[in-house]
């Protein structure tokens, strides 16, 4: 069927779906995926134009997807597209030190020997990670995308969940998934509050050419203003994200690329040789961001609309793709019992499988951030005897590795490689 014509809703008409999801960034394409091939009837709304969501060129943004979240994209029918273009994360450092100073002798050092199962995790860029999944959503029959358009409202009902557009359009369905972002609009049509603060810093993202090759090595260097994380990327580039302070971070994002490269080398070092840009530069405020509740009458959030944390782990994608995961299996399982998916009980169980273990990532992510960026002497010195301690303790170590490749606690099916 023409997509075109399989997307289009009849002005002033009311299309019904069991399932809405709004935002169709990589959450809300890879709910709709996971529910439509259990057999759920999806429409996705997103507020960009298609055309813009399938941009082939490289712009520099990437992803680290633990190993977890590729079992998962494996599950769903997108990981055999994206494998020969994603680059393995065989080894992981831990550094702490100063711009152009180098690492301190003391340092964590994550292997993949540490992991039985294979790689700690791998590294995709957006272009085709985001075209995978627009192929497999244009293939699937039990979804309908909506797009360029965005949801003005939302009105829960005794049946349904009503949303009309921007348009004038109206759907329906039994449930509203915000897969929306930190500033849901979802979540605040739901009366649903958050709890956070500004970091203070504002994370630079680009990508870069250098002269050798990484080896498949990430590192994490903790420097005063903020992380820095080296993540490999196909070839001799990898991804950057580092913090600065709000100013500082505007001031080296309005440089021209020879100055702006010109700050970055101190703090990125010589190992790598000589280094380049490649795509575009971002920047985005750094901050924690937590809902108070994972659902409200007839609505569920999922990734950054339920939790937005500091990037210093690289988890942030992965725990919204495990949000995805265990929201699947709990409305799959929950309709095979012939309970209704927006039932209170039934989102309950939700909640009560993401809050916490989403809390204690965004909890340890901000104590990590809160530590290690400052100069105080006397917390250097204890943060990296802690670092050489861990390393040197192998038990430890593959505790950390295991948790980083997203294999710890209850894991949801898809993420264990198991159909729902």
């Amino acid at each position: 069927m023409d997509k075109s014509l399989h997307s289009r809703i009849l002005r002033g008409m009311t299309q019904r779906s069991q399932i809405l999801i709004t935002g169709g960034g990589l959450n809300g394409a890879t709910l709709a995926l996971a529910l439509a091939q259990c057999g759920h009837a999806v429409t996705l709304i997103d507020a960009l134009p298609r055309a813009t969501r399938e941009e082939r060129g490289f712009d520099g943004r990437s992803y680290a997807l633990a190993l977890a979240s590729t079992k998962l994209l494996a599950q769903i029918g997108i990981w055999d597209e994206l494998a020969d273009k994603a680059q393995p994360m065989r080894e992981i450092k831990v550094s702490d030190g100063q711009a152009g100073q180098g690492p301190s002798p003391f340092f964590l050092h994550f292997e993949e020997s540490d992991l039985d199962e294979g790689p700690m995790g791998y590294m995709v860029e957006d272009r085709y990670l985001r075209r995978a999944l627009l192929e497999a959503l244009e293939a699937e029959p039990n979804i309908t995308e909506v797009t360029g358009h965005t949801v003005l409202s939302q009105t829960p009902t005794a049946t349904g969940i009503s949303v009309t557009l921007d348009n004038g359009e109206n759907l329906t369905g039994d449930l509203l998934v915000g897969a929306d972002g930190r500033r849901s609009g979802t979540a605040a049509r739901a009366g649903i509050k958050r709890t956070g603060w500004d970091y203070g810093q504002t994370a630079l993202v680009c990508a870069i050419s250098h002269e050798k090759p990484h080896d498949g090595i990430a590192h994490q260097f903790f420097m005063p203003p903020g992380p820095l994380a080296i993540l490999p990327l196909t070839g001799n580039r990898s991804s950057i994200v580092w913090s600065e302070t709000h100013a500082r971070a505007r001031a080296i994002n309005a440089m021209d690329t020879e100055d702006y490269l010109k700050v970055l080398r101190p703090r990125f070092g010589d190992f790598l040789g000589d280094i380049d840009l490649e795509g575009d530069r971002f920047t985005y405020p750094l901050g924690l961001s937590l809902a108070n509740a994972y659902f409200a009458d007839r609505v569920a959030l999922v990734g950054d609309a339920a939790h937005g944390m500091h990037p210093i782990a690289g988890q942030g994608l992965n725990a919204g793709l495990r949000d995805v995961a265990a929201l699947a299996e709990v409305l799959t399982e929950a309709t095979r019992r012939g309970e209704n998916v927006a039932s209170p009980l039934v989102l309950e169980r939700y909640q009560q499988w993401r809050r916490f273990d989403t809390a204690t990532l965004a909890l340890a992510t901000d104590t990590f951030n809160r530590l290690f960026s400052n100069d105080n002497p006397l917390l250097r010195l204890g943060r990296d005897i802690g670092l050489g301690i861990t390393g040197a303790m192998g038990g430890l170590r593959r505790g950390f590795v295991r948790e980083a490749a997203g294999l710890t606690g209850d894991l949801p099916k898809l993420m264990q490689g198991r159909a729902i």
